[in-house]
């Protein structure tokens, strides 16, 4: 099944009929999100075999493209759980079965979220401010506050991890709670400038505990080497630059149709024919144009397990910045196309404003991007 198969003209259609009235009201894209589940949309990345559709990564970055086109925020929402379906894909094709549940479960409906953001964590994945309570046969208990959980309304299995700081060094333990476990709380405190209908409340981990056949991983603090790592990493990054290209593809669509549609009182043309608004429309276009390649060719990369080396973690924050980077000065360059309409409440292009925003706030950011391509080129600072 193609993309465009899975992902139809008229479902597009009819998720973007939604989102304003998401983005309004402040509302969950529960609608949005029963529709794609019954396209078989969560179960991208599944084989065949488990009652999926055996997409590769190339395939569902551009699936999330095409959705986010759409509606960007129910885009976001849904990369969480295709985030972890991919990393359990990319462990599995390098011959670690250790989340083959994952892939299992999500091709029997189950949901899965992304607990792992902590505010003030500027260490990321190499560090973690909750804490893991080892119990007895293997378990653990979490307790600490994660942020910007996508999908909180929705998901029935939450991905986290925390610090055990028991043992003779501190390790990161990584493990999966299920959403009817007692002792955590989702806060009702998702009121955001936009991506609204994401709804990415804070979870708040209270001792809730993750059964020993749930906690996939112990790793040390620090920097590591481990495919679960550069699993997270290349899928989150991939998969969140191809919701933004996914903005900045629409509002390059709303700048052509502005143009073709605003008439000129002075000219008596359409805005079509004027230099400068047709420079504006070429100065997007080239930017989404070089940024389409480099988003294939390094999902491409992911999937056919190909050797970067030391440049693999720079390429793949690479990618996200050029891509909310690009997304955002499309977003301008439309908004400086569609004139003074573009910035009432209510219309398409103010709330893909608002939304492309965002961008600015996911990891990697500019600054650990820009740290992480000056390491990988000039070699780390010295001490």
């Amino acid at each position: 099944m193609t993309v465009e198969e899975l992902l139809t003209d008229a479902l597009l259609e009819t998720i973007r009929g939604r989102a304003a009235g998401y983005d309004a009201a402040n509302s969950f894209c529960h609608e949005d999100l029963a529709d794609l589940k019954a396209a078989g949309y969560l179960k991208m990345s599944v084989p065949e075999e488990w009652g999926g559709l055996g997409y590769r990564l190339q395939d569902v970055s551009r699936a999330q493209t095409r959705l986010a086109s759409a509606a960007p925020a129910t885009a976001l929402a849904v990369n969480m759980h295709l985030v972890w379906t991919g990393v359990a894909r990319v462990l599995q094709v390098r011959g670690d079965s250790s989340l083959d549940y994952v892939l299992r479960e999500a091709g029997q409906g189950e949901i899965f979220g992304f607990g792992v953001s902590e505010a003030g964590n500027d260490q990321v994945l190499f560090d973690s401010r909750t804490v893991a309570k080892p119990h007895a046969g293997g378990g653990y208990s979490f307790t600490g506050t994660k942020v910007f959980t996508s999908l909180s309304p929705a998901w029935t299995r939450l991905g986290v991890f925390g610090r055990d700081d028991g043992g003779d060094q501190p390790q990161l333990v990584w493990a999966f709670i299920d959403r009817n476990a007692p002792g955590y709380s989702i806060k009702d405190d998702w009121d955001t400038l936009g991506m609204r209908a994401s709804q990415s409340c804070t979870t708040v981990l209270d001792g809730v505990v993750a059964a020993p056949d749930r906690v996939f991983r112990k790793l040390p603090v620090g920097p590591n080497p481990d495919v679960l790592i550069f699993g997270i990493f290349a899928t989150f990054e991939i998969l969140l630059a191809s919701v933004y290209a996914g903005i900045g593809q629409r509002a390059l669509e709303l700048a052509v149709e502005a143009a073709e549609r605003r008439m000129s009182l002075k000219t008596g043309r359409n805005y079509a024919q004027d230099p400068d608004i047709r420079r504006r429309v070429a100065e997007a276009a080239l930017a989404m144009d070089g940024l389409y390649p480099q988003l294939e060719v390094i999902a491409r990369d992911v999937d056919d397990l190909a050797d970067h080396g030391r440049f693999w973690f720079a390429k793949l924050s690479g990618v996200k910045i050029r891509a909310t980077e690009t997304a955002k000065q499309v977003v301008e360059l439309a908004a400086r196309v569609c004139g003074g309409s573009g910035y009432f409440r209510g219309t398409e292009l103010e709330r893909l404003y608002r939304d492309v925003l965002a961008g600015l706030y996911h990891p990697s950011d500019d600054e650990s991007a820009h740290a992480t391509i000056a390491t990988a080129w000039l070699g780390p600072l010295a001490e």
